[in-house]
């Protein structure tokens, strides 16, 4: 008779059943199991192509859909410099506090007029990206401009060193100072930029032009951070999915009557210690409440394309910018410190009272943690706090701050703001939008304004001894420090008031993301300056060798034996222009025939160049 064992291996026991036990139904033949498998598998396939699989076009999104992920994770791999088809690119950010240079590389364009170069970060053989800081700012060498090359010198040879020396000559340079540069004077910002533009050429052989190194605006930096961010995201990729939201969008400068739809693009948040910033893109057209206002509204609109070919719209994009100084969450708290100093020793003074003079006779501060002490104020006027932990009642305090206005679409300071599709829109917070909700409230990521509200309200309830007890047990970020626990209830509530009453979010509003990274890396605003700078670069396979010629572009660049590539003689077009590039930036490619980037070392027609918007 047979039988079936069963055997629980390593177990040293066994046991079996007689095929009369079970019923015949319940063992079915090998035959019978192998039809029904294959019944099985012709239905689950049927299923796929027909309810959920819609046709080819499926199968080919969810392919492109892995491919987008599977870039996602070769991003961090070591960038392969013997790759004779990569290219090259640096970016030197010079800020306020110091100054970094970034290497990104990119492969050759896949020829494809819907799709953007696929920059990327440099990394090296330890897969980290290739970036280098120094301190202090270029702005501190205001006095000794003549220094100026001297600061730059070790970020070009670090990047140097790192870009195959058959590269440098087609690695555009570019050179952008931002906020530390912008206070100096105009005659001082020359004095700095002359510097760069007469030493560099001489000590390095990278793409590099006089129109490469500028003072940019914190239109154009806003701009360029929002620029980045979207590319990472994919919101520049003209693939169809479902998982994407569209948006209809009247293509600026173009036929009022034309509606293009397009992926939906995420705006942008970021609240530093001095200043708030904002970046959405405006798909439609908007009107005004005044003359006066389009007047502004000008200044805070940046329209570009992103292409290739000017005459193309796929690329074509209208984005609101508008930076805040003294609206940062530091800037905040020193300028409602400020008011309750003046405020209470006025009253004081009046009332003939001694209130916040001595610890023992407090102010009461309700956007400090409850029985916190803290004291405020010059060395001769001390004010001494004690914090009451009334979020809600520290909101309604800060609200004059906004310095709101009635005028119809404006913003903090009374600034234009246009219209926001909120239902069909999508934001990203940085910096102080993702510390206020993470660090301390561990909320950070999709943004639920009433959980948000709960969370900071117990949080500024809290006594401060048993906040400072949580701290000493580690419950808090790693990075978090006592400011940010003395600071955060303040912060939490200006927060707040500038996402809802500055910017008019609606408090039920689902999509605001507050991020540190984006898709595990940290996003700069160099990137997007870089995508920017190159939008021109011809939609082609690139040729090799490349053949150096002159051209007489849109801008100027002074004749220099040095600046000339290696084996190239300089022949002037014109007393005050020459220009070198690979001849194969000027092939004969169909829709971009000498479409080059002037920012790059190459020219366009100024016919075929697009309107670019983003002085100011």
């Amino acid at each position: 008779m047979g039988r079936i064992s069963f055997s629980c291996l390593p177990a040293s026991w066994h046991f079996s059943l007689s095929p009369l036990v079970l019923p015949r139904l319940l063992l079915p033949s090998f035959r019978q199991l192998l039809l029904f498998g294959l019944l099985v598998g012709l239905l689950g396939l049927l299923y796929l192509v027909l309810v959920t699989g819609k046709g080819q076009d499926s199968w080919i999104r969810k392919d492109n859909y892995f491919h987008r992920h599977l870039a996602r994770v070769t991003d961090v791999e070591a960038t392969d410099t013997s790759n004779p088809n990569l290219n090259y690119g640096l970016v030197v950010d010079c800020g306020s506090s110091g100054s970094r240079v970034f290497v990104y590389c990119w492969p050759q364009h896949n020829g494809n007029p819907h799709d953007l170069l696929d920059i990327r970060q440099m990394r090296d053989q330890y897969r980290k990206p290739v970036v280098m800081k120094i301190k202090p700012g270029i702005s501190e060498l205001a006095k000794t401009p003549e220094k100026a090359s001297d600061y730059i010198h070790p970020l070009l040879s670090f990047a140097a060193q790192h870009i195959p020396k058959h590269k440098h000559q087609e690695t555009p340079l570019y050179i952008l100072c931002t906020a530390g540069m912008r206070v100096l004077s105009d005659s001082q910002q020359e004095a700095l930029l002359e510097d760069l533009r007469t030493d560099i050429p001489v000590h390095f052989n990278f793409l590099f032009s006089d129109s490469h190194v500028e003072v940019i605006s914190g239109k154009q930096e806003g701009v360029y951070a929002w620029i980045g961010i979207n590319f990472v995201l994919g919101r520049f990729n003209h693939v169809a999915s479902e998982r994407d939201a569209v948006v209809e969008v009247q293509v600026p400068g173009g036929d009022q009557q034309e509606v293009l739809v397009r992926k939906r693009t995420a705006g942008v948040l970021d609240m530093g210690g001095v200043s708030t910033q904002i970046a959405y893109e405006v798909p439609k057209t908007v009107s005004f409440a005044s003359p006066q206002q389009e007047e502004v509204a000008k200044n805070l609109l940046a329209e570009f394309n992103l292409g290739c070919d000017a005459h193309r719209t796929e690329h074509v994009y209208r984005v609101y910018v508008s930076t805040f100084l003294g609206f940062g969450g530091n800037a905040a708290r020193q300028r409602y410190e400020e008011s309750i100093v003046r405020n209470t020793l006025t009253k004081n003074t009046l009332l003939g009272q001694h209130v916040g003079e001595t610890a023992e006779s407090p102010l009461l501060d309700p956007c400090l943690p409850t029985d916190l002490q803290d004291e405020v104020g010059p060395a001769t006027q001390k004010l001494h706090l004690r914090g009451t932990g009334d979020f809600d009642h520290c909101r309604q305090l800060l609200q004059p701050f906004l310095n709101r206005t009635n005028v119809t679409h404006s913003s903090l300071n009374g600034i234009y703001q246009p219209p926001i599709d909120y239902p069909n829109s999508q934001f990203y917070g940085f910096s102080e939008f993702y510390y206020c909700t993470e660090d301390v409230l561990r909320m950070g990521g999709d943004f639920n304004s009433s959980k948000y509200s709960v969370a900071a309200k117990g949080y500024c309830a809290t006594q401060w001894r048993s906040l400072k007890e949580r701290f000493d047990s580690g419950l808090y970020a790693s990075h978090a420090d006592v400011h940010r626990l003395k600071y955060q209830c303040f912060k939490s509530a200006w927060m707040y008031e500038v996402f809802h009453s500055g910017f008019s979010f609606p408090i039920d509003y689902k999509n605001l993301r507050t991020a540190l990274l984006v898709y595990d890396k940290e996003v700069q605003w160099t990137l997007g300056a870089i995508l920017y700078r190159t939008r021109f670069l011809p939609l082609r396979i690139w040729r090799k060798p490349h053949f150096y010629i002159p051209f007489q572009g849109i801008f100027s660049r002074r004749p220099s034996k040095e600046s000339t590539p290696t084996g190239v003689t300089a022949s002037p077009l014109s007393t005050t222009t020459t220009c070198f590039w690979p001849a194969s930036w000027l092939s004969s490619s169909p829709s971009c025939s000498t479409c080059c980037d002037s920012d790059v070392s190459t020219a366009v027609p100024r016919s075929a160049a697009p309107p670019l918007l983003l002085s100011g």
